[in-house]
């Protein structure tokens, strides 16, 4: 909290800020401005409210030295930039970014709140340094909508990829290195992203269909086409990773691609074993590498998924009731600060206290659970608990009879 403290004019935004972080590291079962304010000490939420929608502080500054924070702990010379996307369901139509839309979290077509996310995975741990809110096309063509939400009458249409674009481009322009970028078929099938990471020296594993075409010095081909074409002997078992239950053995080929510019083109294919399900990915390299690398880059790609389940479950990263975008951005942007900090300290607790015979590792879940129980432990009367208890009741039976008069208006 001491590195952010310089980006709130006023202390008490800033020990609000560090209340509101502790609140979403907390154990709470529900987390929003109601709960946090009152697990914190708060005799209502309006102060919460005010620090995520109203008070003078840069969630994007705040960003920077998130970035910055992760970088400087996490730091790996052969880190890989995650990107994806995911969603959160909504009712609705005020919140800001929400229409029917597919969103992974549901598995289907949902009333729905979508943001991209830009995750740093290293060797020492992963962690989210960058988001964007992707805006569609409805809410863009609407100037009324975008400024009753807070996005301003010049918001314009932005894709997903475009989206990783922008964020890949702040984290080099930041004076950061990574040296690959990793992603789903939404951002390996999209060439402009590609072209902008290729002109810049960055290397990509970036998943495409199985109907992606690509051109070999035989001419030009589907993926699926060529995969049909890959000797039983070019087939390699290798590792993309551990998992929760040990390494992810899968059968990896490598294709190498006609290359007008400098650098290597390849199309890597990875086989399922037992099942024999085919995934694509194109890839690009300043240099040429290995097929390990290339499938190590591939496996990175799991990271942003354990970042979305940490995010939510231990930091609150969906939980946010807001509908303006400057108050989803503050919100996510602190979310994502408690996860870095748990990440943070479970790779410096790997490097300096291995887990002795007998236990596993320390993870950001107990992590999670010590440092709410032995450091914050907050404890409240029942003169605090009790007056929580009539606040919340006082403010339902204004919604209720305001409810009741506005059916009443409109019969």
């Amino acid at each position: 909290m001491g590195r952010i403290a310089g980006r709130f004019a006023r202390v008490e935004p800033r020990r609000r800020a560090r209340r509101l972080v502790l609140g979403l590291l907390s154990d709470l079962p529900r987390k929003n401005c109601w709960t946090i304010a009152e697990w914190a000490g708060e005799s209502t939420p309006d102060t919460m409210q005010h620090l995520l929608s109203r008070a003078k502080w840069d969630a994007d500054a705040v960003r920077d030295d998130l970035r910055g924070y992760v970088v400087e702990h996490l730091h790996d010379e052969r880190a890989v930039l995650v990107v994806d996307e995911t969603g959160d369901v909504k009712k609705g139509t005020g919140t800001v970014g929400v229409q029917r839309q597919y969103t992974g979290t549901a598995g289907r077509i949902e009333n729905a709140q979508v943001a991209v996310y830009l995750v740093y995975a290293g060797r020492r741990g992963h962690a989210a340094v960058d988001r964007e809110l992707y805006v569609p096309r409805s809410w863009t063509t609407d100037p009324d909508r975008c400024r009753a939400a807070g996005l301003g009458e010049e918001a314009t249409f932005a894709t997903k990829p475009e989206l990783a674009a922008r964020m890949v481009a702040r984290f080099l322009d930041g004076g950061h290195r990574a040296v690959w970028v990793a992603g789903d078929e939404v951002y390996g099938g999209n060439p402009r992203l590609r072209t902008t990471l290729e002109e810049r020296g960055t290397g990509y594993v970036l998943a495409v269909a199985c109907s992606h075409e690509v051109t070999t010095g035989a001419g030009r081909f589907r993926a699926d086409a060529l995969a049909r074409k890959v000797p039983k002997r070019a087939w390699q078992k290798l590792s993309a990773g551990t998992g929760a239950k040990g390494h992810r053995f899968y059968d990896w080929a490598v294709i190498g691609l006609v290359d007008p510019c400098a650098g290597r083109r390849q199309l890597l294919i990875r086989r399922k074993r037992g099942t024999g399900e085919l995934a694509y990915y194109c890839c690009y390299s300043p240099v040429p590498v290995p097929l390990t690398e290339l499938v190590r880059v591939a496996g990175s790609r799991w990271r942003v998924e354990e970042f979305f389940q940490a995010g939510k479950g231990l930091a609150a990263l969906d939980e946010h009731q807001v509908r303006r975008y400057v108050s989803w951005s503050r919100w996510v942007t602190l979310a994502m600060l408690a996860h870095a900090f748990l990440a943070v300290v479970r790779a410096d607790e790997h490097s300096h206290h291995p887990a002795p015979g007998g236990l596993i590792r320390l993870t950001c879940n107990e992590i999670q659970r010590l440092f709410i129980t032995l450091v914050v432990r907050t404890v409240h009367d029942a003169d605090h608990l009790l007056g929580w208890s009539d606040w919340r009741r006082r403010h339902q039976a204004r919604s209720q009879a305001s409810h009741y008069r506005r059916q009443a208006a409109q019969a």
